[in-house]
């Protein structure tokens, strides 16, 4: 007998079968595959995230003694000029 579609009808515990083997190895090799791929993009951006905090690093202690230095020279000036 034909289903709705036009195609013949299987009974349930056959169809539930099919469906089983229907979502098999190839299915979980590509789901694998997209994850290797998520895993290796979350792993890149994890690098570049710690390459930016480093830099940020860098250029945070650079402004601090940029500061200080600015503070001495400023320091220097203002007792140049008290005497």
């Amino acid at each position: 007998m034909s289903g709705p579609n036009g195609d013949l009808s299987m009974p349930m515990e056959a169809s539930a079968e099919g469906e089983e083997d229907s979502f098999g190895e190839a299915e979980y090799a590509a789901i694998n595959s997209m994850l290797d791929q998520i895993n290796s993009c979350l792993d890149h951006l994890e690098e570049k995230n710690d390459h930016l905090h480093a830099r940020l690093q860098e250029l945070l202690e650079s402004n601090r003694q940029t500061r200080l230095e600015f503070q001495q020279q400023l320091g220097e000036a203002s007792s140049d000029a008290t005497h």
